[in-house]
């Protein structure tokens, strides 16, 4: 298998979306909706063929590192980003009490 491409995650804040470029290719995104002080994640979508490439967690690590840099919250409708903050619960911080279920820890942290 060939090396990881390079990966970059762009904010597309007129779609209400991250996108994930691999070489330059759009190679998926996130999409979201905003809501006062809180950005709603409700799908994320990586092309068939940079799946196993790291392109998702690229996604979800920059495009949280982008909510927290802004100050709001982060609520993980998607699965994809449910699964991935429940992996890496140091972004547990950004869902708000009252979302943490979505991720399958308790409030307070866990």
């Amino acid at each position: 298998m060939s090396a990881d491409p390079s990966i970059a995650v762009r904010h597309v804040p007129e779609s209400e979306r991250y996108e994930a470029l691999a070489d330059g290719v759009l190679a998926g995104f996130a999409a979201y909706r905003s809501e006062e002080g809180v950005v709603v994640f409700v799908h994320t979508d990586v092309d068939d063929s940079f799946r196993g490439r790291g392109v998702g967690g690229a996604l979800a690590r920059e495009a949280l590192a982008d909510v927290r840099v802004r100050g709001l919250r982060a609520v993980p409708m998607c699965p994809f980003l449910a699964a991935w903050i429940r992996r890496h619960p140091d972004h547990i911080d950004l869902v708000p009490e009252e979302s943490r279920h979505l991720v399958d820890v308790p409030p307070g942290g866990g």
